[in-house]
């Protein structure tokens, strides 16, 4: 199924996608069992634009309307989490939204889709914390002052709804959090820390939290892969060099950590190293990421964040890749180590990034990111 063992081809991945959406059907999927079938979660869940994204992105490489018709429901049913009270949906709203109705507006002009993206957008903006300059993460009352840097990948749903509105606020917000997350969040050798904690009312920075990471001064590959990419995508939306100078630095130290495989630790800095789960999801995430950061550099750069992107899309496929009998494309991801939930199982967004990567590397061109 793979060719020379570096990565699917389109008409592979094609295969596969259509062979998972025949056995996923209407779940919501999240991470599989030890017999690969995916799960089914609440769209409410974080990860339910991931497998309506997969669809979305297959239907823009193909053309196949059959993508369309298996994706175009969920824009809804994941809009209907609105409604809920209290209040589900947090900073995640970006993952939600972005693959689904943004993805659907974008593909097929659908205006329904855009005022569901532009409503998404509202809400994200409506978490920003203007003394702190951040967008808040979870709900709580203990988390009102948190970030995390998953959020780098969320704020490119501001971006997106500055262009369509022609309204710079959105953008506005979101360059106030990557600022922030850049300020108190990226080290100066390059690793990230995962819970930013500050002062709700005044603004004040308290603390890095290890959140899923294994410690707070840890580098949590996941979180690092969120960040590379993030400020790649921030780099593209603004041209401020600052957050391409964040991208290569946060790369620099994930190519350098990562093992002979290319499959990376789930933590790099994790103290049991011998038996540590590996985190496929991290590499998808990553080597989508280092494509954006290839095409954003000067042409004598190019070679380093490219090579490393198809030396990680190579190891995912050579060492990583789902038995043909699972539902997923990927195995040997970790979901949240600490709480020993979902180690050495496939999660969706791995799948997604894995995809999308692919995807890059033959001359797609749509962003969404």
């Amino acid at each position: 199924m793979i060719t020379e063992k570096t990565r699917m081809t389109t008409m592979q991945l094609n295969e596969k996608v259509m062979e998972m959406a025949k056995n996923i059907g209407e779940k919501s999927p999240h991470a599989t069992n030890r017999e690969g079938k995916y799960d089914d979660l609440d769209v409410d869940w974080w990860t339910s634009g991931f497998y309506p994204g997969l669809l979305w992105l297959m239907h823009d490489l193909t053309g196949d309307p059959f993508y369309r018709i298996q994706a175009e429901p969920w824009t809804e049913k994941i809009e209907a989490a609105f409604e809920a009270h209290p209040i589900v949906l947090h900073h995640d709203v970006g993952f939600q939204f972005l693959l689904t109705a943004v993805m659907d507006y974008e593909q097929t002009g659908n205006e329904n889709s855009l005022r569901i993206g532009l409503k998404a957008a509202n809400y994200l903006a409506g978490r920003f914390n203007p003394v702190g300059g951040f967008i808040k993460a979870w709900n709580g009352d203990e988390k009102k002052g948190w970030a995390i840097i998953d959020c780098m990948m969320n704020i490119s749903l501001l971006y997106w709804a500055s262009n369509v509105t022609n309204d710079p606020s959105y953008a506005h917000i979101a360059n106030h959090h990557a600022d922030t997350t850049l300020k108190y969040g990226v080290r100066e050798d390059g690793t990230t820390s995962h819970i930013l904690s500050f002062d709700p009312h005044t603004g004040a920075f308290i603390e890095a939290l290890g959140g899923q990471g294994e410690a707070a001064d840890s580098a949590w590959s996941r979180g690092n892969a969120w960040a590379l990419y993030g400020f790649a995508n921030a780099y593209r939306h603004t041209g401020k060099e600052a957050y391409l100078i964040a991208a290569k630095k946060i790369a620099h130290h994930f190519i350098a950590a990562l093992p002979e495989d290319a499959v990376p630790l789930w933590d790099f800095r994790c103290v049991e190293r011998d038996h540590a789960p590996k985190d496929s999801s991290a590499g998808a995430i990553a080597a989508s990421g280092l494509l954006e950061i290839e095409a954003a550099v000067e042409t004598k750069e190019k070679p380093l964040y490219g090579q490393a992107a198809r030396r990680l899309v190579k190891g995912l496929t050579s060492h990583a890749l789902a038995p043909s009998q699972s539902e997923a494309i990927l195995s040997f991801a970790t979901g949240h180590c600490p709480a020993g939930r979902d180690i050495n199982v496939s999660l969706i967004y791995g799948d997604y990034y894995y995809a999308e990567a692919i995807a890059k590397l033959d001359g797609w061109k749509r962003r969404i990111f």
